[in-house]
């Protein structure tokens, strides 16, 4: 009983500054799951459109800050429609929003690019 006593005397206290102390820098455990890793790695490479992406964004009347700030940021990546583990390039498959998705986009996220392919308004 003293051991575990002594136990949640330094935990409380060890879980509260370090709560305190990440939360100051601004850390989350968010980015953790598939779709946050994907994500975020995607954004964080310079983007390419292919000829037939343009036209669609062309047609639609979107633009690349759209694309980028708002399909991919809030977007659910579909690992069931992807194909996440080819090489060298995996392809995504991508709505926007999560509930009730109105675009669909593919995308082919390398080493150093994202490259993406289609866009499609479901709505």
């Amino acid at each position: 009983m003293k051991k575990l006593k002594f136990f949640f005397i330094g935990l409380i206290p060890g879980l509260a500054i370090v709560f305190f102390v990440l939360n100051k820098k601004g850390a989350s455990c968010s980015g953790y799951l598939p779709n946050s890793r994907v994500i975020a790695e995607t954004l964080s490479k310079d983007f390419r459109y292919s000829e037939q992406f343009k036209g669609e964004m062309a047609t639609l009347k979107i633009d690349e800050k759209f694309v980028r700030d708002s399909i991919i940021t809030n977007g659910e990546v579909n690992f069931d429609k992807s194909h996440a583990q080819k090489k060298p390039c995996p392809d995504y498959f991508l709505s926007y929003p999560k509930k009730n998705p109105v675009y669909e986009i593919t995308f082919e996220k390398c080493e150093e690019t994202t490259t993406l392919n289609s866009l499609k308004k479901l709505k």
